[in-house]
């Protein structure tokens, strides 16, 4: 899969919500941002990343994330489960800001707190963002990339449609040389396949 030749990017005045059975997507909130710390300071969480974050780098990364939903009206969306947990973490839609052979591409990504691991949470979240990927904003195609290791996000991946584009696998410009998982594999869906898998599930 390669990158298609320019990307239109649909933009909106104020954020947009997703909301599903279970889970809301949403702009962050100031009060986000202690479980957030918490979760970016424990290795668990950080184990596919060359490193945990300290308070200030997770502070920075959420205000990055914050400014482009304001930017554009979608991103990587804070997820909470209403009565449940008010923040669990992110699942939403990203610009990649690296070079890569399959750019210019719409990245799909999540990362969740440990109490709402293996409970369809990320699969839920992210069949809702694809689903606004390509009816809302009708993107050519969204991509997912991730370590070679990192199984339980190659199975999401696959719970919502997308294929693992073998020819497509790359070293990550971002992260350290001498990282062990510096190898990335990408998996990618199109409109046409994502409407096939709706169709099937």
């Amino acid at each position: 899969m390669h990158g298609v030749p320019t990307l239109v990017l649909r933009t909106f005045t104020s954020p947009i919500e997703l909301r599903t059975p279970r889970v809301l997507l949403r702009q962050w909130k100031d009060s986000d941002i202690d479980a957030w710390a918490a979760m970016n300071a424990d290795p668990e969480v950080r184990r596919f990343f060359p490193a945990v974050l300290n308070r200030a780098e997770a502070q920075a990364e959420a205000d990055r994330i914050r400014a482009s939903i304001t930017q554009r009206g979608w991103g990587m969306w804070a997820l909470e489960i209403p009565g449940v947990h008010p923040f669990s973490g992110f699942v939403g839609l990203s610009l990649p800001g690296y070079e890569a052979p399959w750019m210019p591409a719409v990245e799909i990504g999540w990362r969740l707190a440990p109490a709402t691991w293996h409970q369809g949470y990320a699969t839920e979240g992210a069949t809702a963002a694809l689903a606004f990927a390509f009816t809302h904003l009708e993107l050519p195609q969204i991509v997912a990339m991730s370590v070679t290791t990192n199984t339980p996000s190659h199975s999401v991946m696959e719970r919502i449609g997308m294929v693992r584009d073998e020819a497509a696998d790359f070293d990550h410009p971002r992260v350290p040389t001498d990282w062990p998982l510096k190898r990335h594999i990408l998996h990618c869906i199109t409109p046409e396949q994502w409407r096939k898998h709706c169709a099937k599930n």
